[in-house]
């Protein structure tokens, strides 16, 4: 029998963007699992989607599936019938396991010991009657974000469902959802050609679409945009910006794309780009186009899903909604001009942070009081500490300006407009906008040292007073974003802020408890370092280290992260140039710390050793006093350096001398001598956690 082309399609009203984007990603599983799971054999799977349809096509698909003879052995025959014959609960309970009757299980025997098997014979079946179920089990199980009804209808989906089109090759497969009734009539775009339109076969399906205004799938669509902006860039010599975003968003809003250029008065130039592009990206979808020298123009895109021929009306209107959206902007930004930025913190007073945590006027408070902390610690002071704590007093002041009510993304851009309007210092400005950076993995860090203090007292601030109040995250929940927050934290540490984290935890939760808020300042403590940690052990994963490398430096109770952080990377480096003598210590290590006996101490009877005694007693105590000099400097290459020279003294000592010697004194000596071994290691790494990952 020959193979055929399965293609249906679920018609519906506009789907969101971001929805339709992930339904796309997960569609074609969905379908090959209710195929599988049918056991109907089928070729390559192809998902197309647009705003208005799902589409699945599937190759090769037989008439009919194949007939199967499957065997299964269950208990020996003793266990699964009784003295008389009967079927045991075994029996039974094996025999519905397999979808079969207990009185069909065969006996067979198998070196003189009875099995019972069970047979399950599945017969060919005609897929065209499998299709209609599976077909409409598969509308029901795409999962939406947010489901709605229609009319009378009790049954959901993301929005309306118009027409239902099925064929398996030149069949139509009558699919039942939501009172349709599937056929073999498709639509085009909703203004270029509805249709409907009579579509022969399953394979004629994406040529019939696309013959009338459908662009069928994201990519294509995507291209299409990209293709033409970019023939819009060479002819008016502007660039365009197209944050992926947007553009997921535009490219499933439009089932045939048409980019067009709109402009707006000049006047609107006179207002920060930032809240310009806002209004357009996150508000219109609008793409903005700039100078070559990266200054805002004027001019922006629009992506068009209406007909080309109308572009003039098409254009004309975009263009009053993006005026009326730019007057909006203009007109809040002078408003806020009218009072400087420090007239807003008081205001601060009347929005909630947290409801156990207070108002963001008490957090811009702890923030200050952190930021004095934190600054001197880095050993900022004079103008640098003096702009840390006015940075940090008014760094949420925007967030009661118009401006920034009304687009929110641009909060901290348009404190630093504010700032520097109110003749505050460009580091405190800067400080301002950079204090909620890094906002992601990747982004950059605040430029400034002063940027760098704010940054991490704001996220700081609201990681402890979180953990405070019983809100840290649990498991895969974080509503707070605390790991981010913590990362970001790590990052600024990374790239210079040179503070004790540990000192700032203890710093910040004073504060709270002095500002009233009732909490068990030990245990909170524990839990904000741990999480911590966590993050360092998460990041340096990430980075490359090896998991024994990292568990060897936690192994030694170091809770500070960028000493975790600089100790791993520095063993690390370490093994990778020289890692036979890394192994080897490791292990030589492992052997020692087994061996010895804490209890005897380190006080060494000279007298009692031999020559590989005190060669290794010698090589001891230089490598006690060097390792101790590095890590004073904080030179832990150095240290490690000082520990990989410990490999031939303890080598020898193991070949050369019988450390479980008769003589009593003779081994407890040499339990202090490895006692003292051992010791030179505690604070540096547990070279035993990489010898058991070996």
């Amino acid at each position: 029998m020959a193979n055929k082309t399965l293609a249906f399609e679920i018609g519906t009203e506009e789907m969101p963007a971001f929805d339709l984007h992930a339904t796309t990603t997960k569609l074609g599983g969905l379908a090959s699992s209710a195929l599988d799971g049918a056991k109907i054999p089928h070729g390559d799977i192809t998902v197309y989607t647009t705003p208005r349809r799902l589409i699945v096509i599937v190759a090769a698909v037989p008439e009919a599936t194949e007939a199967s003879v499957e065997e299964f052995r269950g208990p020996a025959a003793k266990i699964a019938f009784d003295a008389d014959g009967q079927p045991t609960k075994a029996a039974i309970g094996f025999a519905r396991g397999k979808g079969v009757s207990p009185d069909s299980l065969e006996r067979r025997d198998e070196n003189g010991v009875e099995y019972v098997y069970a047979v399950k014979e599945t017969p060919s079946v005609d897929v065209a009657s499998l299709l209609p179920d599976l077909l409409g089990n598969l509308i029901t199980s795409i999962s939406w974000p947010k489901s709605q009804r229609w009319g009378s209808r009790r049954e959901q989906f993301s929005r309306p469902v118009r027409w239902l089109f099925a064929m398996l090759g030149d069949v139509v497969v009558p699919v039942e959802f939501a009172g349709l009734t599937a056929s073999n009539k498709t639509f085009g775009h909703r203004f270029l050609a509805p249709g409907p339109f009579e579509v022969a076969s399953a394979d004629e399906l994406i040529d019939v679409i696309r013959a009338n205004y459908v662009v069928p799938s994201e990519a294509e669509r995507e291209a299409s945009i990209r293709e033409q902006v970019k023939a819009i860039e060479a002819e008016t010599g502007l660039v365009a910006e197209l944050p992926a975003k947007t553009m997921e968003e535009v490219v499933n809003l439009t089932e045939y794309p048409t980019v067009m250029v709109g402009q707006f008065d000049e006047l609107f130039l006179a207002v920060p780009k930032e809240i310009t592009v806002d209004a357009m990206l996150v508000h219109q979808r609008y793409f903005p186009l700039f100078n070559a020298d990266g200054s805002l123009t004027n001019k922006f895109l629009i992506t068009s899903n209406g007909n080309p021929e109308f572009r003039d009306n098409i254009v004309d209107g975009n263009q009053r909604v993006v005026a009326a959206r730019l007057y909006d902007a203009k007109f809040f930004y002078d408003e806020d001009l009218k009072q400087p930025l420090e007239a807003y913190v008081e205001k601060l007073g009347e929005v909630v942070f947290q409801e156990s945590l207070g108002t963001t006027r008490a957090k811009a408070d702890r923030i200050v009081e952190l930021s004095g902390v934190l600054a001197a610690d880095a050993g900022l002071d004079g103008q640098d500490l003096a702009d840390a704590k006015r940075a940090a007093l008014l760094c949420k002041a925007d967030l009661v300006t118009g401006a920034v009510v009304e687009f929110t993304s641009v909060q901290g851009i348009m404190g630093r407009y504010y700032a520097k309007a109110a003749g505050e210092t460009d580091q405190v400005a800067e400080a301002i906008a950079d204090h909620y950076r890094p906002r992601f993995a990747g982004d950059e860090p605040p430029a400034s040292m002063v940027g760098k203090v704010v940054a991490t007292a704001d996220k700081l601030d609201t990681i402890c007073g979180l953990f405070a109040v019983g809100q840290g995250p649990t498991g895969s929940s974080d509503p707070f974003a605390l790991r981010r927050s913590a990362i970001g934290i790590l990052a600024m540490l990374e790239a210079g802020l040179s503070i004790s984290l540990i000192d700032a935890i203890d710093a910040s939760l004073d504060i709270y408890a002095k500002g009233g808020l009732e909490f068990d300042r030990d245990a909170i403590r524990a839990e904000v370092i741990d999480f911590f940690v966590t993050r360092t052990r998460v990041m340096l994963r990430d980075g490359g280290c090896e998991a024994d490398t990292i568990e060897a430096v936690l192994a030694t109770d170091v809770i500070e992260p960028m000493v975790i952080s600089a100790r791993a990377r520095a063993l690390e480096s370490a093994r990778a140039n020289d890692k036979e003598t890394f192994d080897d210590l490791a292990t030589a290590y492992a052997r020692a710390n087994n061996l010895r006996d804490a209890e005897v101490g380190t006080q060494i009877d000279d007298a009692l050793l031999g020559d590989d005694g005190k060669a290794l007693a010698d090589a001891i105590a230089k490598a006690d006093a060097s390792v101790a000099d590095a890590l004073a400097v904080d030179d832990y290459a150095a240290a490690l350096a000082d520990l990989a020279a410990l490999r031939g003294p303890i080598d020898d000592f193991f070949t050369n001398v019988m450390v479980m010697d008769e003589d009593e004194a003779v081994r407890a000596n040499n339990m202090k001598l490895l006692n003292s071994f051992v010791s030179v290691f505690a604070n540096v790494a547990d070279f035993g956690k990489m010898a058991k990952s070996k």
